[in-house]
């Protein structure tokens, strides 16, 4: 068997673009997979292109040897970013076609299930109101009543999710703006109740005083997390942040560390509770399960970042299947429209969790109509990542 064509496609989703593909061989099988990334999603579908006329002709079932030859030729420019956004999409789709010609699910491929409902956190649950009290309380009611057991948000006044003109060139928040953040965290928190998680989002967009500051006075809320207090380039400055904050408060970093090589140090270091690596940027299906094993071995549980395409939520929950490790994958709440019309079977969401058919690989093709029903938008749009 050899590979053959790998097609690729750019989508709007609700967010930003995704970047979707597909690998063709000669035997007539086929293979589905996603790359997003933002910003620069043209970039990624750019690279995402580079690299599938680079593993024509190859033996599709050799999925390591793909894997590590990618990885290795990339080294020169960088293993990292668009680079490594198309690696893992390749990976992904090799292994739905490796699923589907041995007639399993993917999740069988990393080892068998431990499960295959996967619990789900909201996010993007709160774009239909303005930033203040009220209109976070009314939608974290409805992602309450839709049975999901947990939510994320980012509640600073400078980080908005569109990022507004209140951004600090120093990464600080006024008194007001820290107060607004909290205030609107305690009434979310009181509106969910006790049982559900509510993780807190930064950004890694608050300097290391406001951070402790806000780490400090959210540790009264009982959040699951508080995520990225500073990012991926430092793990001595994570360290730092671990040494000052209450030990109640747990620390979630990961989804700008990418693959097993830029995870090893947030775990030799003790700096983190979580990890939250995204499958369609640290290296695909296979280097996520791996992450998770090594996570395994310093206690660390994970909880993939994913707020990306539906193919990007699959091939994650395939993985949550897969480890003995697992919190809760991220999820989409407020989606597009047509994110189950991309793919030939929709997403099965019962009660907040994810519910994995046992179908063979991904359990799903890409329609191909469908995607060029909305083509990713190439220019910039006010409120969309591109």
């Amino acid at each position: 068997m050899k590979i053959t064509e790998v097609k690729v496609w750019l989508v709007e989703g609700v967010k930003y673009n995704w970047t979707l593909l597909k690998i063709y061989t000669d035997t007539g099988h086929t293979g589905v997979g996603e790359a997003t990334n933002w910003p620069g999603s043209q970039i990624v579908e750019a690279a995402t292109r580079e690299l599938g006329e680079r593993i024509i002709g190859l033996d599709p079932m050799r999925t390591d040897f793909i894997w590590t030859k990618l990885y290795r030729d990339l080294n020169w420019v960088g293993p990292y970013g668009a680079s490594m956004c198309a690696i893992s999409g390749i990976d992904m789709a090799l292994l739905d076609l490796k699923a589907k010609v041995l007639g399993v699910p993917m999740y069988d491929l990393l080892g068998g299930q431990y499960r295959t409902q996967i619990p789900l956190y909201a996010n993007y649950w709160f774009i239909g109101g303005g930033h203040n009290t009220e209109d976070y309380v009314q939608q974290a009611k409805k992602v309450k009543e839709a049975g999901f057991s947990g939510l994320k948000f980012d509640p600073f006044a400078h980080t908005n999710y569109f990022y507004g003109d209140d951004l600090a060139t120093e990464l600080s928040l006024t008194k007001t703006q820290q107060d607004l953040a909290f205030n609107i965290s305690k009434a979310v928190r009181e509106a969910i109740g006790p049982d559900m998680d509510m993780m807190i989002e930064t950004h890694a967009m608050l300097n290391f005083k406001v951070a402790v500051a806000m780490a400090e006075r959210f540790a009264a809320l009982d959040i699951a997390w508080f995520e990225e207090p500073a990012g991926p380039e430092s793990t001595k400055t994570l360290r730092a942040f671990r040494e000052r904050i209450d030990p109640k408060v747990s620390i979630c970093v990961g989804e700008r560390h990418y693959t097993r090589h830029g995870i090893r140090d947030v775990l030799e270091s003790y700096v983190a509770d979580i990890i939250m690596p995204d499958i369609t940027r640290c290296g695909g299906p296979s280097e996520m399960k791996r992450m998770a094993t090594m996570a395994e071995a310093y206690n660390v549980l994970v909880a993939p970042h994913n707020p990306n395409g539906p193919l990007s939520t699959l091939a994650s929950s395939h993985v949550c299947a897969s480890i003995p490790n697992f919190f809760r994958q991220e999820f989409i709440f407020n989606d597009v429209p047509w994110r189950d019309e991309v793919i030939s079977h929709p997403l099965n969401i019962q009660e907040g969790k994810l519910v994995i058919s046992d179908r063979p690989g991904l359990g799903v093709d890409l329609i191909e109509s469908e995607m060029e029903k909305h083509p990713g938008i190439r220019k910039h749009k006010e409120g969309y990542y591109i």
